[in-house]
């Protein structure tokens, strides 16, 4: 179990669960006005044979932060699809180690959103994400 001291200031548990990142709990989140950034203690969970922090995890939590920050922008009644995503990983990520998504650009539109974050281990940073979402309104009912 994770104690608070633990887990950076300002991050709280992050709400909204997925099949994908259920494995992967207890995820956090950090609420600012124009972002929502994620953050993760690795653990053996989040690696590959290796023992590093595995890119798809990587991959997908930088995706969801992204695409949760542009809706925070566009608001609730769009949704988001990724249409491209781009990450390149700039070292390596390790069990201990606190890791945070970060949402630094967005740029919406009525059509795409243009997204990119970066991600750091211990405030160190291992990998940089583009990602290009299509914004599709929802129905009214």
């Amino acid at each position: 179990m994770e104690s608070l001291l633990d887990i950076p200031a300002g991050f709280e548990r992050h709400d909204r669960k997925s099949p994908l990142t259920e494995p992967w709990e207890p995820i956090y989140r950090r609420l600012a006005e124009d972002r929502i950034v994620l953050g993760l203690r690795a653990g053996p969970a989040h690696t590959n044979s290796r023992g590093f922090v595995h890119g798809g995890l990587i991959s997908a939590l930088a995706d969801n932060a992204m695409g949760l920050s542009c809706s925070r922008i566009l608001g609730g009644d769009t949704r988001l699809l990724t249409a491209s995503l781009t990450v390149d990983f700039l070292g390596v990520a390790n069990i201990g180690q606190w890791l945070e998504f970060d949402t630094v650009f967005v740029k919406p539109g009525s059509r795409l959103c243009f997204t990119q974050a970066f991600v750091t281990a211990d405030g160190q940073p291992c990998a940089r994400a583009n990602a290009v979402f299509s914004t599709v309104r929802k129905a009214a009912t």
